[in-house]
């Protein structure tokens, strides 16, 4: 098997990895394909693996004790599943699988578990659990504070930050968990945004017509997190491995 290159990954967090933790780490890697509905945590059972998304778009989500369920934030190549790990919890309620169709490259949670004694790699896990907890604080205020389709605006952004092109395949039982609302609905929230000329919505696809139409519209329920994951993970001082192709030109912020 060739040996895995840092330059290589697509994954941010894979590329600010310090060079020695990153080839102690790369041999345990092992590509995965990751079809749509593909589980990576399944809820109250023990998290086996821990996966650095490549492509793709992962949901995790939160269901209440009587069966209802809404997505709380989105996992892309800016971050990884499993990640209660790093905290040192061995399993969640929470459950977290493939949206969108793409690859990662996973590592058993045992072999993972001792590169978390690598000072510079726990500060940069626990910097990326910060954006995650950030993410889900802005989450309850969008619900809390902005109308649907502001929120529908927001994570369309988030979902274009994370996958290439501006075509999402999105259906519209996805778009339903993510905004919390009745499958009903969801036509009603595009038709806004396409009345706008931010988006041209299809069966089981929204493209992106204007991205700055969409910020604009969802208005302050986007970015904080965004400019977070930006200072912590790739800020100053934070020198990354770049990988051999372009990275996602539009898509300045990824995590969110």
């Amino acid at each position: 098997m060739t040996e895995l290159q840092q330059r290589q990954v697509n994954n941010r967090l894979l590329r600010r990895f310090p060079e020695d933790a990153f080839e102690l780490l790369a041999p345990l890697l092992q590509p995965i394909e990751l079809p749509v509905n593909h589980s990576l945590v399944r809820p109250r059972q023990a998290i086996e693996h821990v996966c650095f998304i490549e492509s793709g778009l992962a949901s995790m989500v939160a269901e209440s004790a009587d069966a209802r369920s809404v997505e709380i934030r989105h996992i892309g190549r800016e971050g990884i599943a499993g990640y209660p790990i790093v905290l040192g919890v061995d399993r969640t309620p929470n459950k977290t699988f493939m949206q969108v169709a793409g690859h990662g490259l996973q590592v058993a949670t045992e072999d993972f578990l001792p590169i978390l004694d690598h000072p510079e790699v726990r500060q940069l896990l626990l910097r990326y659990v910060h954006t995650c907890e950030l993410q889900l604080a802005h989450s309850a205020l969008a619900a809390a504070k902005f109308n649907v389709h502001q929120r529908l605006a927001r994570w369309l952004l988030m979902c274009h930050d994370r996958i290439d092109g501006n075509h999402l395949p999105l259906t519209h039982d996805f778009l339903a968990l993510m905004l919390g609302i009745r499958r009903a609905g969801v036509t009603n929230e595009l038709h806004i945004l396409e009345g706008m000329h931010a988006i041209k919505s299809t069966r089981g696809n929204v493209r992106i017509l204007d991205r700055n139409k969409l910020i604009e519209i969802a208005g302050g329920c986007y970015g904080v997190p965004e400019q977070e994951y930006e200072r912590l993970i790739e800020g100053p001082g934070r020198p990354a491995v770049r990988p051999a192709g372009s990275l996602n030109g539009h898509h300045a912020i990824g995590a969110g």
